[in-house]
């Protein structure tokens, strides 16, 4: 029997973190506003503003956690629902253009729970955006959910507090028999990989590497999903747990789930039509494209996954080419 909950609605968008794992004096949104770094003063809207945001079809449940910057536009949020607190930088009559796709600044016809906007972002028909911070100009369009749960891990191997070991996510290299697992974690090279797999018999030394791994990441939960400037979302069913960086490109997707996805403004990565992509890590201008299935993975930095490849527990990167050649589990690749 599923486990379904009935929870009042004032409920919903808050207590994201469970009082069990607050620090002493803390409150659920610590760790948000250390991540966002927007540097936008946000202030409470005017009676005003509330009354043009209802005229538009907007509903919230307490609008003095309804928090917009000064040069926020009450005109351009249309038709949404709002929940937990909520803030929005500056929203100005202008349209976005990327790839011919142009479409108006501004929220419409979405449902938006406890989440950070930076200035004139697009989102539209977007009908489950809960727990993200958003950075400046960024376009997201028709998408069913875009969520971050309170132990989202982002691809990493590593456990949040509380968690059981069994939770933990491992990548088996080398061996289809298993016995050559290693920890994934964003910035791993392919050197990493190769130890960690290679020195099976030195305990000491594989103790190490985990040690390391976890002292990479904080253990708290209460972290949100980001997305980063400039970054183009599309047409995409199930983004869960994905950590986005700037300028990455994300159109058609079936399924995004406990990723990283790494990306800048010159080396921006793409994710296309089709993919189904779950915990991994994704490098720096990667292109990932038509049907791709991918689990338990790590991306090096320029990858290309094209066709309907499909990786099952794999590090993909130029120093590991000859091993992927000769794996069955990948019936088409293109690397560099």
């Amino acid at each position: 029997m599923n486990n379904i909950r009935k929870i009042p609605l004032e409920q919903l968008g808050y207590q994201f973190i469970e009082p069990a794992y607050l620090p002493e004096g803390q409150d659920e949104y610590y760790l948000r506003n250390l991540q966002n770094r927007s540097g936008i003063n946000y202030r409470q809207l005017t009676a005003y503003e509330i009354e043009v945001l209802v005229r538009n079809r907007n509903t919230c449940d307490n609008w003095n956690n309804f928090l917009v910057s000064d040069a926020f536009n009450p005109e351009l949020v249309k038709n949404c629902k709002f929940y937990g607190l909520v803030r929005i930088g500056k929203l100005e009559p202008y349209f976005l253009e990327y790839s011919q796709l142009k479409i108006a600044v501004g929220l419409y016809n979405s449902t938006i729970i406890s989440c950070d906007f930076g200035d004139n972002v697009v989102v539209d028909n977007v009908n489950y955006l809960s727990h993200y911070i958003v950075g400046s100009e960024v376009i997201i369009v028709n998408v069913n959910e875009l969520m971050t749960t309170p132990h989202a891990k982002f691809g990493n191997g590593v456990l949040k507090d509380g968690e059981r070991e069994s939770v933990r996510i491992w990548v088996e290299l080398c061996n289809e028999n298993a016995g050559r697992k290693v920890l994934p974690f964003n910035g791993m090279q392919a050197g990493d990989a190769w130890m960690w797999s290679k020195y099976r018999d030195d305990q000491p030394l594989l103790q190490k590497f985990q040690e390391f791994t976890e002292k990479r990441f904080d253990t708290k939960r209460g972290y949100y999903g980001k997305i980063g400037d400039r970054t183009v979302i599309k047409n995409c069913a199930i983004i869960k747990d994905v950590w986005i960086g700037s300028d990455a490109y994300l159109k058609g997707a079936n399924k995004l789930k406990n990723l990283t996805i790494n990306s800048q403004e010159n080396a921006a990565s793409q994710v296309g039509e089709g993919c189904e992509l779950v915990n991994g890590i994704i490098g720096f201008g990667c292109r990932i494209f038509y049907g791709v299935k991918a689990v338990r993975f790590v991306l090096s930095n320029h990858s290309q996954l094209k066709y309907g490849a499909r990786l099952i527990e794999l590090f993909f990167g130029p120093q590991l080419y000859h091993q992927l050649l000769r794996s069955a589990k990948l019936p088409h690749f293109s690397g560099t």
